[in-house]
């Protein structure tokens, strides 16, 4: 161990026996009755002490006030550094600051509540724009029919050609049994009508909801379209933090949610006042005769109670 590591290990006299200058400072940092006993000292390097009092102070079980004390070298006068309240050993300390984005959970959203996204959140993904769009004579078409041949194959057990009945493709039989419409009953158009009603007083335009977001689910990222005649005013919300997760909700309802909603939208400002210098709005220096409740000509009774 050197030789200066032991002189910063032990506490120099002068600053050590600067209690009280060090409480003196404390009492002015703190409010009156706050600052305690003296609990010790520490030090801080040579010539640097840090004296430690107890705090008084409801809510803060366990903080110490500490008060750091120098002086210059072959000098005898003890001066203040610093005074700051620290948390000690059994101190009373607020839990860990959590961000909010992993604070918040699924229902914890309300009315007027804004959800910014993320632009890189793995829950999205760019839509669809007609870049990529394949030119007519493209040879996709072909590399479709031969996946078509493939899967055939892979449940016939043989090429399509080899078999002695080739499956009729596009029948009424067929498509109805690739939609999942193979079914002895399906909805009615009165079934339908119900349904939507139901669903829109859920989760439509006139909730509470709808009134205060920034945006309508039609242009959200999190809305899953369905299929159906339904499919044109309703869909399914797929964010995990909206209230409607899950739910068929209208187009033209809205959540703080909403995938777009990363900028708070500006409130609306009203227009600047507009005063009229030119015209001048005459005001009566006297009050007109009739104009109160008292009527203006005295009468006998009224001029018993006092009235004039």
């Amino acid at each position: 161990m050197s030789a200066a590591t032991t002189r910063s290990r032990t506490p120099d006299r002068l600053c050590a026996e600067a209690v009280d200058l060090a409480r003196a400072a404390a009492e002015e940092a703190a409010a009156p009755g706050v600052v305690g006993e003296h609990e010790g000292l520490v030090s801080e390097g040579d010539r640097v002490v840090t004296h430690f009092f107890a705090c008084r102070e409801l809510g803060y079980r366990g903080w110490r006030w500490a008060v750091t004390v120098a002086r210059a070298s072959r000098a005898k006068i003890v001066t203040v550094d610093e005074a700051v309240l620290l948390p000690g050993p059994d101190a009373l300390l607020a839990p860990e600051w959590v961000p909010w984005s992993e604070r918040l959970r699924p229902g914890d959203m309300g009315p007027g509540d804004l959800l910014p996204t993320d632009a890189e959140d793995l829950r999205l993904e760019p839509g669809y724009s007609g870049e990529d769009e394949p030119a007519p004579n493209s040879t996709v078409s072909a590399e479709l029919a031969e996946l078509v041949e493939a899967e055939d194959a892979e449940v016939a057990g043989v090429a399509p050609a080899d078999l002695t009945i080739a499956p009729a493709r596009g029948s009424i039989a067929s498509v109805a049994e690739e939609l999942g419409m193979r079914r002895a009953r399906v909805l009615s158009r009165y079934g339908l009508h119900i349904a939507a009603d139901r669903w829109e007083e859920a989760f439509g335009a006139k909730t509470p909801m709808a009134q205060a977001a920034p945006a309508a689910c039609v242009s959200c990222g999190f809305l899953m379209s369905i299929g159906g005649s339904l499919g044109q005013a309703f869909g399914v919300c797929a964010n995990e933090f909206s209230p409607a997760d899950g739910r068929v909700v209208s187009l033209s309802y809205g959540c703080g949610g909403h995938s777009e909603a990363a900028v708070m939208p500006k409130p609306p400002q009203p227009p600047a006042p507009v005063i009229d210098e030119t015209r001048v709005d005459p005001f009566p220096l006297r009050p007109i005769p009739d104009s109160g409740s008292v009527p203006a000509t005295e009468d006998a009774a009224s001029a018993e109670l006092g009235h004039s």
